[in-house]
């Protein structure tokens, strides 16, 4: 069932944050994501809402919010997402009412301006403590790219338009936008090369991604339904599974990544709710001619109707020579969610249709986020067809992959006639020198 819309998405709309007015804005009222804040150095992490170029703080504003209960006040005094994502989508979505007419220029409660901090002073921190991270691979062209360098006849595994493949990560190094990392080592093994060896990476890359964070639990042993998949979704990100390609590509065989993915991910500091993506549902991308059609725990009409998302995602790289210089971030490719083979709800009624529960707090990847074409490809192994084409930067630099001081940074955003335009922020991170 797709979400109702309500006041809350209209257009006309608007805040007495004037930042939030601003055409372009990622923020507008008709966003309001949720993100945790420290308001400044050494002071406790915050539940807030992004407004514009300010972050409200939501506990300290419970008590002038009208129709939000003791319960959803509580879980906003809490240091992370997690207790109010638990409640499930009524209860965000009531909080989300309330701070729209809260925030809004006609009837709003300008009293609240004395809980805003502005973004610039604000410390962001991962909103939510993620228990498990599942990455999945729901690109049928990512798969099939990836699988041309590797089996040029046979690119696709024989599984992949039946089950939506992923592998369980690891949550203890997701990190917040902004926290640089430095680049991992494990064992590589050029193709000619006689023996492994240990060292850094040679060929890291980022996979350009949503996340889906899981808000409602569900039970142990209870598979949740494709139809009912709406019901655990809290929010959404922009998320970045760093891979080191050349570690990869040795360990994977047999039992899938290991090092070559687990050293670091990083995800956006702002959860866009369902709610807030409602207007921007379409149809699930149209499986070809002669493609099977999905086994029935799989399928549902009203997730073909409206189980897409149209959301724009961008990656960007930033060199160090080009901070140098002032040169703006070069943008390396765009892409839609919508083409993903797989759609949310059937990556949660297939990682559940065993039994396996879900928690709130638990990250989904959907995996690297590509198109038909180069300029939609989302990692820079397509790109570059691993390395052997690489990219030109502006001031003369090429890359293949990833070099030390490189900053990428992914952007994304929805747009569609009759709705304001809503943004998720940005989520960035720089490559250090390996020790």
């Amino acid at each position: 069932m797709p979400i109702p819309l309500n006041e809350t998405h209209d257009p006309t709309r608007r805040s007495f944050v004037e930042r939030a007015n601003a055409p372009g804005c990622d923020f507008p009222i008709q966003n309001l994501p949720f993100g945790v804040f420290c308001p400044a150095a050494g002071q406790h992490p915050r539940v807030g809402v992004a407004i514009g170029d300010q972050i409200l703080d939501i506990a300290a504003a419970a008590s002038g919010l009208r129709s939000i209960g003791d319960n959803v006040v509580k879980a906003c005094g809490a240091p992370r997402l997690n207790a109010l994502m638990a409640l499930g989508p009524q209860a965000s979505a009531a909080l989300r009412l309330a701070l729209s007419r809260a925030l809004s220029a006609d009837r709003g409660d300008e009293s609240l301006r004395r809980h805003l901090t502005p973004m610039a002073q604000a410390e962001m921190r991962l909103p939510v403590a993620v228990g498990d991270f599942t990455d999945f691979f729901a690109s049928i062209f990512h798969a099939t790219n990836a699988g041309r360098m590797f089996r040029p006849d046979n690119p696709l595994m024989p599984n992949y338009k039946y089950v939506p493949v992923a592998y369980h990560s690891r949550a203890s190094s997701i990190r917040v936008s902004g926290m640089p990392f430095k680049r991992p080592h494990g064992q590589r093994k050029r193709q000619n090369d006689e023996a492994p060896s240990y060292g850094p990476s040679r060929n890291l890359d980022f996979e350009l991604e949503l996340g889906i964070y899981i808000g409602a639990p569900s039970e142990a042993g209870e598979p949740v339904p494709v139809a009912s998949a709406a019901e655990h979704i809290f929010g959404f990100c922009l998320l970045n599974d760093w891979s080191a390609r050349d570690i990869q590509a040795w360990e994977s065989q047999p039992l899938g990544p290991f090092l070559g993915k687990n050293f670091a991910t990083t995800v956006s500091p702002w959860v866009v709710t369902a709610e807030a993506l409602a207007p921007f549902h379409t149809t699930a991308f149209a499986r070809p001619h002669g493609d099977p059609a999905p086994l029935p725990y799989l399928d549902d009409p009203g997730d073909r109707a409206h189980g897409g998302l149209d959301i724009a995602l961008e990656a960007y790289l930033s060199s160090a020579a080009m901070r140098r210089a002032g040169t703006a971030p070069f943008r390396v490719t765009q892409s839609s969610c919508a083409l993903l083979y797989w759609t949310v709800a059937q990556m949660i009624a297939h990682h559940t249709c065993n039994g396996c529960n879900l928690r709130s707090g638990d990250l989904f990847g959907s995996g690297t986020v590509s198109g038909p074409d180069k300029a939609s490809w989302g990692s820079l192994l397509e790109i570059t067809s691993r390395g052997s084409d690489p990219i030109a930067l502006p001031g003369d630099e090429k890359r293949g992959f990833i070099e030390d001081g490189d900053e990428i940074i992914f952007r994304g955003f929805c747009e569609k006639q009759g709705f304001a335009r809503i943004g998720f922020g940005e989520c960035r991170a720089m490559v250090l020198p390996a020790d």
